[in-house]
């Protein structure tokens, strides 16, 4: 499931992150890799996906998000 259709509480880990070079060197150094575990705490629609992974509050914007597939609980 892409991060875009989990729900607030969600919790989970990273399966696989796809994109350019330029996307994956931006979301690496905020340290979204593979394996790496999650919890959604806000997912509206149009509006950004907030994440917290690695004891920090992430936004991320939903095209972003969509690139980001996850496995959910």
């Amino acid at each position: 499931m892409k991060l875009t259709e989990t729900t607030a509480d969600t919790q989970g880990k990273i399966v696989r992150v796809d994109g350019d070079d330029h996307f994956m060197n931006r979301i690496t150094s905020i340290g979204m890799t593979e394996g790496t575990h999650f919890q959604t705490v806000r997912n509206d629609k149009n509006m950004p996906v907030l994440i917290y992974l690695r004891e920090t509050l992430i936004s991320l914007n939903r095209a972003d998000a969509a690139r980001i597939e996850v496995d959910a609980r």
